[in-house]
């Protein structure tokens, strides 16, 4: 299949330029630090939940993470062979749609901290016969363990706001870009109209930790993500992060009424 961004991408991407919008409609949250583990060590409370982790993403987003992970794909190069590298990869569920559904791969790099995720990403990979297609490595995003122009493509799904620093982050991703390279982030991001977010709010605060809690008997985890994804600098603010950083023609695309976003820009 190739990986194509259609029309509809077109029309609901928002370049870096001209005047922000409106405070009221892309703000920073109302929180300002996670009051659960902290960011350096999130990838322990990662490992703790593994075994539940892909179960509770179908049932906390009602399936929809499954087709934000096809609308990824759309944004990779088509016409020409890439190697990508895949940022807190998890288990693997993004590293793995990109190489099934995109043909223009060569090599394909899965990195996270967190060994039990990385464990149930390999044992995925290999149910699904691609053992040999995808590689998957413990690493630190603030030292990647790679040389300077390593990757046309670098992927992130719901991870980057989990990075100590996100400046420092997409300045260690542009290092390992090449020359045109691309950068692609899926993260967690706030509708802008006040009724949806209202309810959103509710569902992020009270429900979400409920769910986590039965299904993977954490306490701790599901709270943590209300907290990181309030206290993410999203929409505006986030693609003048990648611009600061050195990236070019940033874009983002808001997903399902803007509880997801999946932002774009390239290395020149």
């Amino acid at each position: 299949m190739r990986c194509a961004a259609g029309k509809a991408r077109e029309t609901c991407v928002s370049q870096v330029k001209g005047n922000p919008p409106p405070l009221d409609c892309d703000r920073s949250m109302t929180r300002t630090a996670p009051a659960g583990p902290s960011r350096r060590e999130a990838w322990r409370m990662f490992d703790r939940i593994s075994r539940r982790y892909d179960l509770l993403n179908r049932l906390l987003s009602f399936g929809r993470d499954v087709s934000w992970r096809n609308r990824l794909a759309s944004y990779l190069p088509q016409g020409t062979r890439v190697d990508l590298l895949d940022l807190a990869t998890g288990t693997g569920d993004v590293l793995l749609t990109l190489r099934q559904r995109c043909n223009t791969i060569a090599a394909a790099v899965g990195l996270d901290l967190a060994p039990r995720m990385l464990q149930h990403a390999r044992l995925k990979a290999s149910r699904m016969n691609m053992q040999r297609d995808v590689y998957f490595a413990r690493g630190d995003v603030s030292r990647l363990p790679f040389a300077a122009g390593s990757f046309d493509v670098v992927t992130i799904a719901f991870g980057i706001r989990n990075f100590i620093s996100i400046s420092e982050t997409l300045q260690e991703i542009f290092r390992v870009l090449r020359p045109q390279g691309r950068l692609v982030i899926l993260e967690f991001s706030l509708p802008t109209k006040a009724v949806l977010r209202a309810c959103y709010m509710i569902y992020l605060r009270r429900i979400v930790p409920l769910i986590g809690w039965a299904v993977s008997g954490d306490s701790q985890a599901y709270r943590y993500l209300d907290e990181t994804v309030e206290t993410f600098p999203y929409g505006w603010a986030f693609r003048e992060e990648m611009a600061k950083a050195g990236y070019v023609e940033v874009t983002a695309c808001p997903l399902t009424f803007g509880v997801a976003t999946i932002y774009a820009g390239y290395r020149p």
